[in-house]
């Protein structure tokens, strides 16, 4: 069996590399009391936060996402955090 030319292996690598999925500029969860919670980066309006929300609430079967509460942060990353209620 003949070996694979090292490379090889490193284009394949970095094809594969290429096509990953950037990672999200939120940060979206789910709270153990079965709240959304989205931590939003500076740049972001909170549109763009709810459509997150919504998007994990639909994931769960849900339709809506519903504001609960807002607050600042002391992340610079996340200054801000949203809480919503999956319906």
């Amino acid at each position: 069996m003949k070996s694979v030319p090292y490379r090889l292996i490193i284009c394949i690598g970095f094809l594969l590399s290429a096509c990953s999925t950037p990672p999200s500029r939120f940060g979206v969860y789910q709270q153990s009391d079965g709240t959304i919670g989205v931590h939003s980066p500076k740049d972001a309006k909170e549109e763009e936060a709810q459509e997150m929300a919504l998007a994990e609430c639909k994931k769960l079967g849900k339709r809506t996402a519903t504001i609960i509460d807002s607050r600042k942060t002391v992340n610079d990353r996340f200054p801000m955090t949203y809480n919503y209620l999956c319906r």
